[in-house]
């Protein structure tokens, strides 16, 4: 937008340049600042997100589609800048009126009004128009084709024809839905992410996020499916292997990390069922992506005999706060602290009920009679009235492994143990894996950039 006399093309003026919006009460409020700015400097651009007319008698240039805004990354009106040779070399949100003389060099601001007063949101980030904007401003461009339906046409419906889904309803993939998503990553929606099996297609960011609004993700949960994607399509998960074998398994993903607090990921009661979205929709992504960009359907490529509900989705998160344990994101080379995803391919859920044991070795004794009928790669996940024992015994996790190898006689370097589940019943569960080492699958941890 070209401006004459305030704006060049090449962005904002030199010398002091303020965002304000008449909607905002602090703008409000710092109207009669600015008129005493515009008298004891001339050098002073006002942009006014809504109103016009506003503020009264400083001329204010009508920010009316917010490409101003958004080309200056203003989250919060009212935005005080200083610009010097089109470069911004200052900024404050809000009115502090310390720091406002000391950017302005103009002393004595606003007597008589509070020293502090927080700004309110730029209409630019407001949800109501920042999708819009980042798809008319943002230098984002999708690069998936548009599938235009017909008028009578159910986008329900029309999904499933077109053999999008699962077999259950999915989330129209919209422009606005997908922009969205991408918000929650730095990545170019351009960058690979991972070569999909079984058709070796290349999968972007973009297409990513298209098919976690399929899976109904939040935008927040997209870095989680990258990373999750990242590790399914490497040699040691072989996910061509677990879609192409005739047995039960599939992937099933372990959350570790700060992220799966900020998302609300179940770690708890009813850990494995529904009535999560976090843990629902994060492994159906990954799933949709498998099938939809990698060709992985059942009947073709997948040919399991049986399958499982996992299959669907399998996703939870690692209760860590209560575990005698480090995450078992730690344990497999993760930096405490930081968040990561485990690839698994297993099935099932196999119950484990002890309710008289009272040692860990007796407790040992009771998983290692379950465990020696299962493959030798499982998930073990320790509900907290059972870790309770170990915790008070002071049992660590290289014990408690220990203990098992001594009691099956076999390497339990692939048994990942986890604490998960509810806090009331004497449950562990298992989640057997399908043929583990390089002929296999292979458990894979990766970190999530979130």
């Amino acid at each position: 937008m070209h401006l004459p006399g305030k704006v060049s093309s090449q962005g904002l003026p030199d010398g002091l340049v303020v965002f304000v919006s008449a909607d905002c009460p602090t703008c409000q409020m710092v109207a009669p600042v600015l008129r005493d700015l515009r008298h004891r400097t001339a050098n002073l651009t006002v942009f006014t997100q809504d109103d016009p007319q506003f503020p009264p008698g400083l001329d204010a240039v009508h920010d009316a589609d917010l490409r101003l805004s958004w080309d200056a990354e203003i989250r919060t009106v009212p935005t005080l800048l200083r610009v010097e040779g089109g470069t911004v070399t200052g900024s404050l949100e809000g009115w502090l009126r310390s720091e406002w003389e000391q950017l302005t060099g103009v002393r004595d601001l606003g007597a008589g009004l509070p020293d502090y007063r927080p700004g309110c949101g730029s209409l630019s980030v407001d949800p109501a128009h920042a999708i819009a904007l980042a798809r008319t401003f943002g230098s984002r461009r999708l690069g998936s084709r548009s599938i235009e339906l017909g008028g009578l046409e159910d986008e329900f419906e029309a999904m499933h024809e077109r053999g999008w889904s699962d077999g259950l309803p999915v989330v129209p993939p919209t422009p606005d839905r997908v922009l969205a998503m991408l918000e929650s990553t730095q990545r170019d929606p351009s960058e690979i992410v991972a070569t999909v099996p079984p058709d070796l297609a290349e999968c972007t960011v973009e297409k990513v996020a298209v098919n976690a609004v399929l899976a109904g993700c939040r935008p927040e949960y997209l870095p989680v499916v990258i990373a999750a994607l990242e590790a399914a399509c490497t040699d040691e998960f072989n996910m061509h292997g677990l879609l192409a074998t005739t047995w039960f398994a599939g992937p099933i993903l372990i959350v570790n990390g700060p992220i799966r607090l900020r998302l609300g990921m179940n770690s708890g009661v009813n850990v494995f069922g529904p009535g999560n979205r976090a843990n629902a929709s994060i492994g159906r992504a990954l799933q949709l992506v498998v099938r939809n960009v990698g060709g992985g359907r059942p009947g073709g490529v997948d040919r399991a005999t049986f399958g499982n509900p996992g299959k669907y989705t399998f996703c939870f998160a690692e209760n860590e706060e209560g575990s005698p344990w480090e995450p078992l994101s730690v344990a497999r080379g993760i930096a405490p602290g930081a968040s990561a995803v485990t690839l698994f391919g297993g099935y099932g859920v196999n119950a484990l009920s002890d309710q008289l044991s009272r040692t860990p070795a007796d407790l040992v004794a009771t998983f290692a009679r379950v465990m020696a009928h299962l493959p030798r790669d499982v998930v073990l996940a320790v509900a907290p009235d059972h870790a309770r024992l170990f915790r008070e015994a002071g049992w660590s996790r290289a014990q408690l492994l220990s203990a098992l190898e001594n009691r099956l006689k076999r390497d339990t370097s692939t048994v990942l143990l986890v604490h998960a589940g509810g806090g009331a019943g004497l449950f562990s569960a298992l989640l057997p894996g399908w043929v583990g080492g390089p002929e296999g699958s292979q458990p894979v941890t990766r970190s999530i950039d979130a």
